[in-house]
């Protein structure tokens, strides 16, 4: 096989190669060293590539192999992580020039779960600063590998051009607001929202203590769901996480979704009809249709307060990210972006009560949620409201405008899984993603129904034009 071949395999298809000693972890991870090479200058995605580092992993992962010791099926295999992920020894810089020195000095679990896993790490990916919304401060936006022109979605943004551009097989992103599942549609890959507290947080820079998740992004849904294994799970460093067992998702993805229940928020996109793109709304109509052919039940359902869910999601996660940085960027203001400034004076603003009241409704918005799980397995919708904007017309607003919807953030205030699969693509070649959420800890149902739709509809063999 060519090494110009690999980058595109399936973590699935490298993994049975590297076992089955038809191609080593170092040549699979010097194709993706050569190919980060060859396009990073155009593509941005690494903010911090690690290539020595990678190949010694890979080294030491062929020799485990030779010896017949297994560590699973990421063994050897090359991935990334955002730039918010601590990194024994390696810069973890959270996209702003105001850590752009900070070297930790131990892992996050979830490196540490991937290292112990058997994967190379390519580096550290582009992330918007702070995790917050735009380009990091402190190297260039990454782009788009459909359009070059255009913008990879934020926070998460090289972990999405990364993965889609064959630079890595899966990478970790955060999702606080959406954070995952926009760049995964916008860069057309999958890449899914876990419950709160199924993956710990600790090691990673937190923005909001109470909605911030972490989370895989693949090119397959079948590779999300490895990773996700690979980093779930209890965590005495996190108290926040889940003590619930971790399944074997990849072994309970079934493709069989009769007699699924998914629930449409129909009569919220009907009175809204200016809300989402033509292009977006007619592939995810026939997405859902899909599903039904395929056995699912789709029925209608409303969450009564939806619209307010920005209202309830803005103050908590502002207020909270401006609580943690607010040192830094007092004594620091000139080492921070323009936009992160401005969120972070927003957060400044909030009061108390008006804390307090973003989390009453909060408390509202997850038992409607919950009521509407009581009656379906799913909630299916578009993963963004427009496809990606050109980088030319960038700003912070009208990129929140194109990315952001209350059928989002509101999973991230109820706590529930949320993937975000490829569903088509625009008039000018540019990707669209399905979403499909879940109630708490229901990852199972959630990546069974995206794969069953990935299986009959297999964009993710359809790369960039790169």
């Amino acid at each position: 096989m060519l090494s110009t071949e690999l980058h595109y395999l399936t973590i699935e298809e490298a993994s049975q190669l590297i076992h089955n000693r038809e191609l080593s972890s170092v040549e699979l991870t010097q194709a993706h060293i050569d190919r980060i090479d060859a396009l990073n200058d155009t593509l941005h995605a690494f903010l911090t590539p690690t290539p020595d580092h990678a190949l010694q992993q890979a080294q030491n992962a062929d020799r485990e192999l030779a010896d017949g010791n297994s560590r699973g099926p990421l063994h050897g295999i090359p991935i990334a992580l955002k730039d918010l992920c601590d990194t024994r020894g390696i810069r973890t810089t959270y996209g702003s020039l105001g850590f752009n020195d900070r070297v930790p000095d131990s892992d996050a679990t979830v490196t540490e779960r991937l290292r112990e896993a058997g994967t190379t790490i390519l580096g550290k990916l582009t992330m918007s600063e702070l995790a917050m919304m735009g380009p990091p401060s402190n190297g260039p936006e990454a782009r788009n590998p459909w359009n070059t022109a255009h913008a990879p979605a934020g926070s998460s943004s090289g972990s999405g051009v990364g993965v889609a551009a064959g630079l890595c097989f899966g990478a970790l992103g955060s999702d606080t607001g959406g954070s995952i599942r926009f760049p995964a549609s916008w860069n057309g890959i999958s890449g899914i929202l876990p419950s709160y507290g199924r993956v710990s947080r600790a090691g990673v820079m937190p923005l909001s203590w109470t909605m911030d998740n972490i989370g895989p992004m693949c090119r397959t849904v079948q590779d999300t769901a490895i990773m996700l294994k690979a980093i779930a799970g209890a965590d005495p460093r996190d108290p926040t996480a889940s003590h619930a067992p971790v399944p074997d998702y990849l072994s309970l993805l079934t493709g069989d979704v009769s007699g699924l229940k998914i629930g449409v928020l129909r009569s919220y996109f009907d009175s809204h009809p200016d809300v989402v793109q033509p292009d977006i709304r007619t592939a995810v109509d026939k997405a859902i249709l899909d599903l039904a052919e395929m056995g699912a039940q789709i029925v209608d359902v409303e969450i009564p307060h939806l619209e307010y869910t920005s209202a309830a999601g803005a103050p908590i996660y502002i207020a909270e990210g401006y609580n943690i940085f607010q040192k830094d960027f007092r004594d620091r203001p000139d080492r921070f972006g323009e936009i992160v400034k401005s969120f972070l004076l927003a957060g400044a603003l909030f009061t108390a009560s008006d804390y307090i009241q973003a989390q009453r409704m909060r408390s509202r918005l997850k038992r409607e949620v919950a009521e509407v799980f009581d009656e379906v397995d799913l909630i299916a919708g578009p993963a963004t409201l427009a496809t990606a904007v050109s980088l030319a017309d960038f700003d912070a607003m009208s990129l929140l405008d194109a990315t952001r919807g209350d059928s989002h953030v509101v999973f991230n205030l109820a706590g529930c899984p949320s993937i975000s699969v490829p569903c088509g693509f625009d008039s000018a070649g540019l990707p669209i993603g399905l979403q499909l959420a879940g109630r708490h800890l229901a990852e199972p149902t959630v990546l069974n129904a995206a794969y069953a739709y990935q299986q009959s509809n297999p964009l993710h063999l359809q790369h960039p034009p790169i």
